[in-house]
């Protein structure tokens, strides 16, 4: 089996990993609310989307 002739450097290592990251999901408020939500998707606080009720909130 082959064997690395020499040690991969600090930086060729961080380089090579540079994407693998932990990336913040997209976020905007609730027209109808303020809440913050995902993009296209219900309100999990007021239960609205696209101005419509579509559920029954939890709280």
């Amino acid at each position: 089996m082959a064997v690395p002739a020499r040690k991969k450097s600090k930086m060729r290592k961080r380089t090579r990993r540079g994407h693998i990251k932990l990336t913040v999901p997209g976020l905007a408020p609730c027209p109808n609310c303020g809440e913050l939500r995902k993009s296209h998707m219900v309100c999990p606080n007021c239960g609205y989307y696209d101005g419509k009720q579509v559920v029954t909130p939890n709280n």
